[in-house]
């Protein structure tokens, strides 16, 4: 930046204002200021030494001396506008701006090379000049009018020396009268866009983000060419390139094949040839082909046990006295065409041709398997009937229809924290977080869900943060979503509550006592009574100091030695009623007794209904239209402690 230093000087008077550049000291623009104005004063007739000078003049002087001495007094510095360069070992130029009996001073370093652009400090003493003429409403420019606006012009000449451009300028003395100072600053910002008719980035981050998906999608795109242009390539290509050329590449290419190292795991080839059994036999005329013995004359024949094989094996192992195996007939049958002669005939358990005349379907016996039989009375028929026709699903329709969404579901999550030192209340903090729950994608599709809604109940609400990928504001506490379907809740928005207005749900105060080698500690802890609901199995945890070796505990609790922890659980906490108390006593060794001994208390608890702590719900932005379902909040602790 050329420009180092910006300065209002009366003609008459000390300085008005000063603002340099973070890297210039100040002193050395208070040098520069003072040989300006020891240059104008030696110029003029105002300065001493001239003083003196006509005052020790002769009065014996002619008039036309006295003329000359009247026209030396004229202030070449007087012009409306000019440089000087002012200094003797740090020489610096300074662009100056008479505006009524105001100089506007812009300091920069004389240089010789040409390496500071004095049009560019030119530029911001008419700037500065702008400033001034806007803050006393014209080019009567006074010190009395100026220190009216002090406030305003010290902090647009501070914007003005780092930079800035004419659109902004405009803007920030359109505000210099009647906004305030934080109006003037702040809310040129954005003013170049909105005036070039340019969008903010929340609005046009959509269009980004969906660019960058469908660059994503055709970078990872494959076509697949239909066999037809396939082929009619290929025929192209023989065409073209000899056939001699083909040849030698497709040679190539099966030699590769047959040289490449086959795997000793694969598959046979042997599996995708079809089966022909036809092709397996071969026609023959020679006429001994129908020779049964010379058919069977290369066939073995298994020869027949003896005898004595069917005859069974006397056993006198004590215990397992007995004969085993062979096979023996009946007395009765002596031979083995009497033996098996009951299977010749249709009740023995042959083959009668009198049960294949009829096809006959043997109706199955419905109902579950039986189930039915389990009920009595006159309904035992009909609820076994509707369970066969309904084919064995009706289960698991009913698991779907009891999991099944009409649609869109919201719901808030609040996290409280809080840190109590004794019965007083240090810190406290509230974080919520707005959830959307879309519709699964196997039933809705690619169907973005996009709705609006309303929030209500935001007095306490210190700032919200939205999720602009997927949610916008559209002011007076309404707001709009879009988003693709998702399994998992999506957070779209998020609150904190101002300190002073969050509620607590519980009150905890830590007492400690030690007396000599006992140590005795105290949780005392009360509901709020304006809770909707009592707070229900809520976890107390007390850190102890050491690892104790006696302990006394009231009520029951569990001790964790590995993380040295104390835990009680309380059912419920009533809304009223007198506070609750949990007690701890035990002994110290000597070595470990100390006046600041760290005893930590925690609080955990978790809470569903269908409001949420601080108040804040969610609305139909149209009444009597349903877009979403509202279903239950939580509240829970988040570092809820006491010491």
């Amino acid at each position: 930046m050329s420009c180092l230093a910006l300065s209002l000087q009366p003609a008459n008077g000390s300085d008005i204002l000063l603002q340099t550049r973070e890297w210039f000291p100040p002193a050395r623009a208070l040098i520069a200021l003072h040989a300006f104005r020891q240059t104008r004063l030696a110029f003029s007739n105002k300065s001493p030494s001239s003083v003196a000078a006509t005052s020790s003049s002769s009065s014996s002087s002619t008039a036309e001396t006295s003329a000359a001495t009247e026209s030396i007094g004229d202030d070449p510095l007087s012009a409306s506008s000019g440089q000087l360069i002012v200094g003797v070992e740090s020489k610096y130029r300074v662009v100056y701006r008479l505006v009524n009996s105001i100089y506007v001073l812009g300091i920069t370093t004389a240089d010789h090379d040409n390496s500071i652009n004095v049009f560019e400090c030119i530029n911001i003493v008419n700037q500065a000049v702008s400033v001034i003429v806007t803050a006393c409403r014209g080019v009567d420019v006074t010190p009395e009018k100026l220190s009216r606006k002090y406030a305003e012009v010290y902090m647009a000449l501070d914007i003005v020396l780092r930079g800035v451009s004419n659109i902004r300028l405009a803007a920030m003395l359109s505000y210099m009268h009647g906004d305030g100072i934080a109006k003037m600053v702040h809310s040129a910002l954005d003013t170049e866009a909105k005036i070039r008719g340019a969008d903010t980035w929340p609005a046009v981050e959509l269009h980004s983000t969906e660019h960058q998906s469908n660059i994503e999608a055709f970078s990872n795109a494959s076509f697949e060419l239909p066999p037809e242009t396939l082929a009619a390539g290929d025929q192209k290509v023989s065409t073209i390139v000899p056939q001699s050329t083909i040849e030698q590449d497709e040679k190539m290419i099966k030699a590769e094949e047959s040289e490449a190292e086959k795997d000793p795991f694969a598959a046979s080839e042997a599996i995708n040839k079809q089966e022909d059994l036809v092709g397996g036999f071969k026609k023959t005329k020679d006429g001994s082909a129908t020779d049964l013995t010379l058919a069977l004359a290369g066939l073995e024949v298994t020869t027949l046990p003896p005898a004595e094989a069917t005859q069974s094996t006397d056993i006198t192992v004590e215990g397992f006295e007995g004969k085993y195996g062979g096979i023996e007939f009946g007395s009765e049958q002596a031979t083995l065409g009497e033996a098996f002669e009951g299977f010749t005939d249709a009740w023995g358990g042959g083959l009668d041709a009198s049960e294949f005349l009829e096809n006959k379907k043997v109706k199955k016996q419905e109902g579950l398997s039986g189930l039915e039989l389990l009920q009595t009375g006159d309904s035992a028929a009909p609820t076994a009937a509707a369970a066969g026709a309904d084919g064995g699903k009706s289960l698991e329709n009913l698991l779907v229809k009891s999991t099944e969404m009409k649609g869109p579901e919201m719901y808030i999550l609040e996290e409280i924290s809080a840190e109590f030192r004794e019965s007083l209340l240090a810190r406290v903090g509230l974080m919520g977080v707005v959830y959307l729950r879309t519709m699964p994608p196997r039933v809705s599709g690619d169907k973005d869900t996009e709705f609006s809604f309303r929030v209500e109940g935001t007095s306490s609400v210190k700032r919200f943060v939205i999720q602009s990928s997927r949610c916008s504001s559209l002011g007076n506490g309404m707001f709009h979503v879009r988003t693709p379907p998702s399994e998992e809740p999506i957070p779209i928005l998020k609150y904190s509550l101002l300190p002073r207005l969050t509620p607590l749900p519980l009150r905890v105060r830590l007492i400690k006592r030690l007396s000599g080698t006992l140590l005795s500690v105290m949780i005392q802890y009360v509901s709020n009574p304006e809770l909707l609901a009592p707070l229900t199995d809520v976890t107390f945890v007390l850190k102890l100091p050491v690892d104790p070796t006696l302990l006394k505990v009231s009520p029951k609790a569990v001790l964790n030695r590995s993380e040295r922890e104390l835990k009680w659980h309380v059912p419920e906490v009533p809304l009223k009623g007198t506070p609750g108390k949990l007690r701890v006593r035990m002994p110290l060794d000597s070595a470990d007794i100390d006046e600041e001994l760290e005893v930590v208390g925690y609080v955990k608890f978790s809470v569903q209904g269908a409001t949420s702590l601080s108040g804040v719900c969610l609305k139909p932005a149209t009444e009597g239209k349903t877009d979403f379902y509202e279903v239950n909040h939580r509240y829970q602790s988040g570092v809820y402690t006491c010491n």
